[in-house]
């Protein structure tokens, strides 16, 4: 079939297997691009590996490290006339490169929030690795189900507090207009907590650790999101701030849980990028689009290939972690330097639909969320038919 992206709201309904498999070895590239790092862990975890940071965070202890890789994501393989989702055709990409080089890569695909899941991986590093000696936690999911209670959790973005009122983009036609946002009711705070706070990583480092499968030394890391004070009321200060709050919360108990093994938990506070979850929070796609302009202008822009790479070459690797007084690691530093900052908070007085080309770069913005799919990238023919029904090789 002829695959063309089909844009509904902030998600795409489409992906290009093609596309998504350009996608990924544009990655690898990057990531050779800097040799092999001798200290960079040999057998890696990742949960929630499949899109977005996580894959790339697979894709860098990969090629970056020549690490074995286990994947866990919950993806739709191709079916009654529609695509797979872009992790699927990511993931089957992903594993015809690591063959190719000789690497070892498992994938699981179900509900990494669920016990069945867990022991399955558990089982598969027992007959397969032995041990892990990284584990990164990446999951992003609007709901999550309770292991233990089978109740379900839905997470919102919302202010807390008040109404919360700003300038928004709208990603598809790029109209910048004022959204107001009603504030969390009720449960929100914890239902949010419950979904995108620390609890499931903790019960997967806690099964890891009770199965003997976590080398000593063993580093696991979870990411977040800090931002300027603009996105604070949605973001920092609202009900995902509180979910990242846990999170910390957690890394701190990781910590003495993983010392007899002389094991670190880290939270790594990444740059501002084209996600799909990032897409549905309000605010900040504009603020992205200034953000982008600025720093390809001054060569600093990196997507997030380039920010695993260096989260794991000079940070978790390095000997030189350089956290921050809560203990964080940084990778966000360029993001956040102040002048860097400071022209931003100009130009978000100034920006309107108008003038948004000569502050913003939406272009960009809208080149990184179809490059998601599989869509722009060079040396993919999109009028040419093709095979949508792609396997993953370890899971067929």
């Amino acid at each position: 079939m002829i695959v063309t992206p089909k844009i509904r709201g902030f998600i795409c309904t489409t992906a290009h297997p093609e596309g998504c498999a350009k996608h990924v070895s544009d990655q690898i590239a990057v990531v050779k691009s800097g040799g092999i790092l001798a200290e960079g862990p040999k057998k890696v975890l990742v949960i929630g590996s499949s899109t977005g940071y996580g894959l790339s965070s697979r894709i860098a202890a990969a090629f970056g490290s020549n690490a074995a890789t286990i994947g866990v994501f919950f993806e739709r393989p191709a079916e009654d006339g529609r695509t797979a989702t872009a992790g699927w055709y990511n993931t089957a990409a992903f594993e015809k490169e690591a063959k190719e080089a000789g690497l070892y890569a498992r994938s699981f695909n179900g509900d990494a929030y669920s016990d069945p899941i867990k022991a399955e991986v558990i089982e598969a590093i027992k007959a397969d690795l032995g041990q892990v000696d990284c584990v990164v936690y990446s999951l992003a999911s609007p709901r999550r189900t309770d292991p233990k209670t089978g109740e379900v959790f839905k997470s919102v973005l919302k202010p807390i507090g008040g109404v919360y009122t700003n300038k928004t983009l709208n990603t598809t036609t790029g109209v910048v207009s004022e959204i107001s946002i009603e504030p969390a009711q009720g449960d929100d705070i914890a239902q949010t907590v419950a979904v995108m706070g620390g609890e499931d990583w903790e019960l997967w480092i806690d099964a890891l650790m009770a199965a003997g499968v976590l080398a000593d030394g063993v580093q696991t890391v979870s990411y977040s999101y800090i931002g300027p004070e603009v996105t604070w009321p949605i973001y920092k200060n609202g009900t995902i701030g509180k979910a990242k709050e846990d999170l910390e919360r957690v890394q701190q108990a990781l910590d003495e849980k993983l010392a007899p093994l002389n094991g670190k938990a880290w939270v790594s506070v990444n740059k501002a990028l084209v996600t799909q979850a990032s897409s549905a929070i309000p605010v900040v796609p504009l603020y992205i689009s200034l953000l982008y302009k600025i720093m390809k202008a001054e060569g600093t822009h990196e997507d997030c290939i380039e920010q695993m790479d260096r989260l794991f070459r000079d940070r978790l690797y390095s000997g030189a972690p350089l956290p921050d007084e809560s203990g964080r690691i940084r990778v966000d530093d360029w993001e956040m330097k102040p002048a860097v900052q400071a022209l931003i908070a100009k130009r978000w007085t100034e920006v309107n639909t108008e003038n948004l080309a000569e502050f913003g770069d939406f272009a960009g913005y809208q080149s990184s969320f179809l490059r998601l799919f599989g869509f722009g990238l060079d040396g993919v023919d999109y009028s040419a038919d093709t095979d949508t029904a792609v396997s993953i090789p370890s899971i067929g």
